[in-house]
């Protein structure tokens, strides 16, 4: 059965469906209560599901916005469901939600931006570029400026954010990430896994991850 994906507005979400995603990620280690995601559904404008047969198998809160004019696609709370077709599952909510983009932003360059704290999340940035942080890679001023922006679009408070680790410590509080475990996880990088070396996951730490999504690499989508 082919992987579904829809977009919805967030106002349009219930409590059926706030316990539905709950559910999917009950089992992971970043799992959502109801009321968590309730907040998430009042921090951003759009949720884009996806589904084999129906079921649930990946969500990912977001809003397009422009941040000081520079277009972006903006990712809350997202779980990927632990199942052999994980990976087509996140390609297919990446994919979605960068129609939209070029569509809200045609013939510009969009920052994506998300949280992270396993490494195999960094699979939902393949098809980006500039991606910060990244290994034997020393970022530049305005790159540093772009993760502050983005940890306070985030709601992490400067005391916090640590900008030239790109690390938001959590001091206890539930992470709020890209939840994705790779299928392949042998395959991922070992200078990827070193970027979350010193997140403490059990307190909430999470890494701030940015990539360019680029104008003629959007257009493909139309």
């Amino acid at each position: 059965m082919a992987i579904e994906v829809e977009t919805k507005d967030c106002t349009s979400l219930g409590d059926a469906d706030l316990a539905e995603m709950a559910d999917l990620c009950a089992n992971s280690p970043n799992r959502y209560e109801v009321g968590l995601l309730s907040k998430q559904a009042e921090a951003w404008v759009l949720l884009t599901e996806s589904r084999e047969n129906g079921r649930l198998r990946g969500f990912s809160f977001c809003t397009l916005e422009r941040i000081g004019g520079t277009p972006s696609v903006l990712i809350g709370a997202a779980h990927i469901c632990r199942t052999t077709k994980r990976d087509t599952v996140l390609r297919a909510i990446m994919t979605d939600q960068m129609r939209r983009a070029v569509l809200a932003f045609p013939d510009e360059d969009v920052l994506v931006g998300t949280r992270i704290n396993d490494p195999g999340a960094i699979e939902a940035f393949k098809s980006l570029s500039d991606i910060i942080p990244r290994h034997d890679h020393k970022a530049s001023g305005e790159e540093r400026a772009w993760g502050r922006r983005l940890a306070k679009r985030f709601g992490v408070s400067q005391l916090n954010y640590e900008d030239r680790a790109f690390t938001a410590r959590g001091r206890g509080a539930p992470p709020v990430v890209l939840d994705h475990i790779s299928g392949k996880p042998a395959r991922t990088p070992p200078e990827t896994a070193a970027l979350l070396e010193g997140l403490d996951t059990a307190d909430g730490d999470t890494l701030v991850v940015c990539g360019w999504a680029l104008a003629e690499d959007l257009e493909k989508l139309l």
